[in-house]
């Protein structure tokens, strides 16, 4: 399921309209409506508001494998999450062994995936 999709169905199965979301996310309306329609991704920043609104990952929103949790207070129910998890500990190694905040993880996840999304448009 694509990012559009997902933040559709999360927005109505929270039964907001558009305009009560962005201004729930500190957004303007016309970017929004631009992610719904999967006209453009939004800054991570804006992910990671998202993510802790809807109760999801920022990995869940991007992976377009996932589909919508069935029990939406599930925080982590997607495929893939202790992988990611992994992942994230073995990258800390860079940063001098220092533990990441949950924002800087979710952070270096966005960016391995949109790194991911370009080469596979290549």
């Amino acid at each position: 399921m694509s990012f559009s999709t997902k933040l559709k169905e999360l927005r109505l199965q929270n039964n907001l309209s558009q305009e009560q979301l962005s201004r729930k996310l500190d957004i303007t309306t016309r970017p929004y409506i631009d992610y719904e329609k999967g006209k453009k991704y939004p800054p991570v920043e804006v992910l990671v508001r998202m993510a802790r609104f809807f109760e999801v990952s920022i990995s869940y929103l991007m992976d377009e494998q996932d589909e919508l949790p069935t029990n939406p207070n599930v925080h982590e129910s997607i495929y893939g999450t202790h992988k990611a998890d992994n992942l994230i500990k073995e990258i800390s190694g860079l940063f001098m062994g220092e533990e990441l905040s949950e924002t800087n993880k979710d952070a270096v996840m966005a960016a391995l995936q949109k790194a991911y999304r370009i080469s596979k448009n290549k």
